[in-house]
């Protein structure tokens, strides 16, 4: 009898797709550091629990949030830590700069970390460098690595140029990264091209335009070819994270099962779990 004998690289990918069908939904609450609080500190568990009970399938947040999040909520659905930094007040808003490390990650449990970077900012060849060296220290730890690459700065004039989209998504493939989340090209079927360009799965990024729906935005993603989505604040400023999530995974994931009924709190959950017994 045969085994198949899988790295922790490997093992860590499978966990980020809950289907195990090599598509995607992230949902990022990294925006704290960036842009201020994503909810109220006594409301963030409460959201965690509806982001896993909706489908997603793996949250992103910095090293410091993911020591809050209780680790039963990980079960059903993986944990990705940002290493990478800046904010909407800085001098520079495209800067990025790391603060944190793989090996923290680990230390935490993480199955995978991101790096942001953007092309075209005047920071470009310092992020540029980062991403190398995250992916490096990514090999010796078997950590899968999401490359959240952008263009954007004063030498951007189109961010949505999918020629240029087609570069950047294949710099994050050459530097190391398994996985690249970018922005959307304009029109949304010249994704295709850029999808077709990269080795590795392209997310794209869930900043719909204005004035479409978020679904029928991800209806094109993933006919373009996309592997899934990363939405963040769409999702988080939802008057209700779960169903939009639900929604959002039955057309990342297409038909299939359900995602367990996990009630909105853990508490809520061992509750249940006592009164059964």
């Amino acid at each position: 009898m045969s085994h198949s004998l899988f790295t922790g690289r490997e093992l860590r990918l499978s966990r980020l797709s809950r289907r195990a069908d090599g598509r995607y939904l992230f949902v990022p609450l990294d925006h704290s550091v960036s842009d201020g609080p994503v909810v109220a500190a006594d409301e963030f568990d409460r959201l965690v629990g509806a982001l896993v009970a909706g489908g997603a399938d793996a949250l992103i947040v910095h090293k410091g949030r993911a020591r809050t999040i209780d680790p039963r909520h990980l079960r059903q659905c993986a944990l990705i830590v940002h290493l990478s930094a800046g904010t909407s007040r800085a001098a520079d808003a495209h800067e990025k700069v790391l603060v944190g490390s793989v090996r923290e990650a680990v230390q935490l449990g993480a199955d995978a970390v991101s790096v942001h970077v953007n092309v075209g900012s005047p920071t470009e060849a310092r992020q540029l460098a980062d991403l190398g060296a995250v992916a490096a220290e990514c090999a010796r730890w078997e950590m899968p690595l999401l490359a959240m690459i952008y263009p954007r700065g004063p030498r951007i004039s189109d961010s949505h140029d999918p020629e240029l989209l087609a570069h950047v998504v294949n710099i994050a493939a050459d530097l190391g990264a398994d996985l690249v989340k970018t922005s959307v090209a304009a029109p949304m079927t010249a994704m295709a091209d850029v999808v077709a360009s990269c080795p590795v799965p392209v997310l794209v990024a869930g900043g719909a335009p204005a004035g479409e729906s978020l679904t029928r935005f991800a209806r094109s993603a993933v006919g373009a070819g996309c592997a899934g989505l990363a939405v963040g604040r769409r999702v988080f400023g939802s008057p209700d994270p779960e169903a939009l999530v639900r929604e959002l995974a039955s057309i990342v994931h297409g038909p299939g099962p359900e995602p367990a009924d996990v009630p909105l709190t853990v508490t809520d959950l061992y509750d249940r779990a006592s009164a059964a017994v």
